[in-house]
């Protein structure tokens, strides 16, 4: 079974998830420590000191004379208050028991259900813990109409749930109260984690900016193409970014001396290798002769790979132009074809193909892939071209054993032989690293298979051109 990988590996997700992993924590934190500090003020600081101030109301209340007290109430309010002087509406409910000693007491009224946004609905836990600190028989009730109004008794009843004896109630209009926008604060709330998480969007991708340029450098290089970085971000993907271009530089200086070396050691050896051949058609011994011209030609061999591979593996002396592949490769095969060679060209694309490439760099990639598979593998060998998509694929197949699938990768490395597949007298290694670097020269790619009798099957992908 497959196993499912919930976090990504893309470090840019990583921090990003990270971050929003931290506000999210830090906010519901936050309301957690906001929600408790609130419910203790309106415990400890609100509900004391509206007892305080219901009690001295009261206090001060019933020491007017009864006649007084409705004209009194008015004028203290700027009538905005009343004094009901009779009997309770029934309308009216009750968040608690009167008194501390009655809260086990059977009675249990049903809560009421306010509409949405009704500013009763905040006021029910904070009359809830005023009825519960009022034990001298004052109480605190709401409406239960459609008019908001909250009801504060001023004299000590005779029964606590008989509301026909409670004769003067302090009536307080609500309706003058908004309640708080809820909807404004959820708004507000939003925009600002929909900003801190941009913020942190904007945060990680400066941060991870320079390490995908960097990848995306690295696999350029990987490709033969190498291409230099900016250095960005902060300290640390800046010295990186550093780091890179000092190692491109020293690549390509160790290049340039290996281009050198292998341009001038060739040129050196043809001098020698001129007099050898000299002195060897001078000689009367046959079997002397025969061996020092296998030699010499296994040296003269060297040397042409040498020298190819200089030419081949510099970019700068290509010239590109628009070739029509179709007829070159069929020229190219009817060369060998002509010259007795088992070569073959099994499959062309009908249509016309055309490529952006250097004739003479695609002409010693194609020789150097049929004279290897000549060389190493077994004939015929089978040259094939198709397209796909926007790519046009070049394969050439012999019949031989093929290279191992562990082996392949190292294959393509310069100076690499491999022994148990391809050991042949005169052979450097070269041929399928310049074939490579010519591919690569051409923004393409070379790729070893296995064809279909088990031979080896080299594949060079290259981009189409515009018709």
């Amino acid at each position: 079974m497959k196993k499912i990988k919930l976090w990504p590996r893309s470090l840019r997700l990583q921090m990003i998830l990270m971050m929003l992993g931290t506000i999210i924590l830090v906010q519901v934190g936050s309301l957690s420590v906001g929600n408790y500090l609130r419910e203790r003020y309106v415990e400890d600081v609100v509900v004391n000191y509206l007892t305080t101030t219901i009690r001295t109301l009261r206090a001060a209340v019933a020491q007017i004379p009864a006649e007084n007290r409705a004209r009194f109430i008015e004028e203290a309010s700027q009538n905005k208050w009343r004094l009901w002087s009779r009997q309770l509406p029934k309308d009216t409910r009750f968040s608690q028991p009167l008194r501390r000693n009655a809260q086990n007491h059977q009675h249990r009224e049903r809560l009421t259900e306010y509409p949405s946004g009704d500013l009763r609905n905040n006021l029910r836990d904070l009359i809830n813990h005023l009825n519960h600190e009022l034990n001298d028989g004052t109480r605190v009730g709401l409406s239960r109409g459609e008019e908001p109004r909250m009801y504060i008794s001023l004299l000590p009843e005779l029964n606590e749930f008989d509301n026909t004896v409670m004769r003067e109630w302090l009536v307080i209009p609500l309706d003058r109260i908004e309640p708080p926008n809820m909807q404004a604060i959820m708004v507000a709330w939003l925009s600002i984690n929909l900003l801190l998480i941009a913020m942190a969007a904007g945060f990680a991708w400066h941060i991870t900016r320079p390490l995908t340029r960097l990848s995306r450098a690295a696999d350029q290089l990987a490709q033969g193409h190498p291409e230099r970085v900016t250095p960005a971000g902060p300290t640390e993907t800046r010295l990186l970014g550093e780091r890179f271009n000092a190692m491109l530089d020293a690549l390509d200086e160790s290049k340039q001396v290996q281009q050198t070396l292998l341009a001038g050691l060739p040129h050196d050896l043809k001098s020698p290798l001129a007099r050898m051949w000299l002195r060897l058609e001078m000689t009367d011994d046959q079997s002397l002769k025969e061996g020092m011209r296998n030699d010499v030609q296994d040296m003269q061999r060297m040397i042409d790979q040498f020298i190819g591979y200089v030419r081949g593996s510099d970019p700068g002396t290509y010239t590109f132009s628009k070739l029509a592949l179709n007829t070159w490769i069929d020229e190219r095969v009817s060369s060998w074809e002509g010259a007795g060679s088992p070569v073959f060209l099994k499959l062309m694309p009908p249509h016309k193909v055309f490529v952006n490439a250097d004739g003479l760099a695609l002409g010693r990639l194609l020789d150097n892939l049929i004279s290897n598979a000549l060389k190493h593998g077994q004939p015929p060998v089978d040259v094939q071209v198709r397209t796909h998509q926007q790519q046009v694929v070049i394969s050439v197949c012999d019949q031989g054993e093929g290279i191992p699938l562990e082996r392949r990768t190292e294959a393509l490395r310069a100076f690499s032989r491999l022994d148990s597949a391809r050991t042949k007298t005169g052979s450097v290694g070269l041929g399928l690293a310049l074939a490579d670097a010519i591919a690569k020269a051409h923004h393409g790619s070379l790729e070893l298979g296995s064809g279909e009798s088990g031979g080896l099957r080299v594949d060079i992908t290259l981009p189409l051109a515009d018709n």
